[in-house]
């Protein structure tokens, strides 16, 4: 599912322009990268939590070169789901009601 897909969707379920979608949404998305950037986590209840994590400094070698270099310590951002989240997507991805399970 794209961006596009999302509005459609949302759209159709709400009764709200896909226009007026696409500003909210680019605003939430606008708000956790700023929120990240701050250095602020963000938890949505039931979705689950955008967070930073910190990487520590290592050693890491340059291919072409063949020499060592150091990559200092940096941040990156990281999505963890919530618990309610991950066992609905392994209820319904795995226990399909309507699949036929087949062995081979």
């Amino acid at each position: 599912m794209r961006k596009a897909d999302l509005v459609t969707a949302i759209s159709e379920k709400t009764g709200v322009p896909k226009v007026d979608v696409l500003v909210a949404l680019e605003t939430f998305f606008k708000e956790v990268k700023s929120s990240l950037a701050a250095g602020e986590n963000v938890y949505v209840r039931g979705f689950g939590s955008f967070v930073i994590k910190k990487r520590a400094k290592k050693i890491g070698r340059h291919i072409k070169r063949n020499i060592a270099i150091e990559i200092p310590e940096h941040y990156i951002p990281s999505f963890k789901p919530a618990k309610i989240f991950v066992e609905q997507v392994k209820q319904n991805v795995h226990g399909m009601p309507n699949e036929e399970k087949v062995d081979f």
